[in-house]
């Protein structure tokens, strides 16, 4: 069974992070191991949400992993809060792998053309940073633009995307990986690169006109996994996105707060069927 390390925040209430990443992951027959990064009441959504960081918790943990002679197949970190965390956290990448390791970033830090609230550029070069050590890197078009550079755009062409993962890539990464990418009216997807073999790869499915918190989550989640067990790249893809589409369906049948995060939990069978499709 492979083993793979995530180290991102745990969310209490309202599915996201950790929350989605370890019932995901595991279901995808996964051996899943957590590192959280700091402890909320409920997602950012919510006002007067509690948090207690936990960075001062990161090397400890992990201290102890490296006495006991624990190992990962792969390393999966999502939203990171702080420069300092970063540094950690790259640190931490730095000490458990090896040359079978993959190492897989989503560079949670903005949507929509902005940085998220408390997110600055220096941040955002921080992060590219942490892009570059790398194997695979799952931003949306907002985040690629500030890891770049490269201005961003609401209205684009494939060109356009091929540009950033180009320049994504310069970074050091070998397949970055371009979120939210359409390039058809009604249709929705991912793009990728591949740096080694000089090979753009992609898919598209219909977009759903919805939007929930917690989506970008479950497509790295099923995304990372996939890689992890070796499904073929565009293969990938499609299993990331098919699932993240039925997930949003599922929910919409549902007459609840928004704010309560995707109905994945009832999709997880067809996550089932769709990995033995990959």
């Amino acid at each position: 069974m492979k083993r793979i390390l995530t180290i991102q925040d745990i969310s209490c209430f309202g599915k996201c992070s950790l929350t989605i990443a370890l019932p995901i992951l595991s279901a995808m027959g996964i051996e899943t191991v957590i590192l959280p990064t700091a402890l909320l009441s409920t997602h950012t959504m919510f006002k007067g949400f509690t948090c207690k960081d936990l960075s001062d918790q990161l090397i400890p943990i992990t201290d102890h992993w490296k006495r006991e002679g624990i190992t990962f197949d792969a390393i999966y970190t999502g939203y990171l809060g702080t420069e300092a965390e970063i540094d950690t956290v790259t640190g931490i990448i730095n000490a458990f792998r090896n040359e079978n390791t993959i190492v897989f970033v989503d560079p949670v830090m903005g949507d929509n053309g902005r940085l998220y609230t408390g997110f600055n550029e220096h941040y955002a070069e921080k992060n590219a940073g942490l892009c570059a050590i790398a194997d695979i890197i799952d931003p949306n078009i907002t985040e690629a633009a500030f890891l770049t550079g490269i201005p961003y755009r609401e209205e684009y062409t494939e060109a356009y995307a091929r540009e950033l993962l180009t320049a994504l890539a310069a970074l050091g990464t070998k397949t970055p990986i371009l979120t939210g990418v359409s390039l058809t009216e009604g249709k929705t997807g991912a793009m990728g690169y591949d740096a080694d073999a000089d090979v753009f790869f992609g898919y598209q499915n219909d977009r759903i006109q919805a939007s929930y918190h917690g989506t970008g989550d479950i497509f790295s989640s099923v995304l990372a996994g996939a890689f992890v067990l070796g499904i073929e790249r565009e293969n990938a893809l499609r299993l990331a996105a098919d699932f993240t589409a039925r997930t949003i369906a599922e929910t919409m049948k549902r007459a609840e707060d928004p704010r309560y995060g995707v109905a994945f939990e009832a999709a997880i069978p067809s996550l089932i069927h769709l990995l033995k499709e990959a």
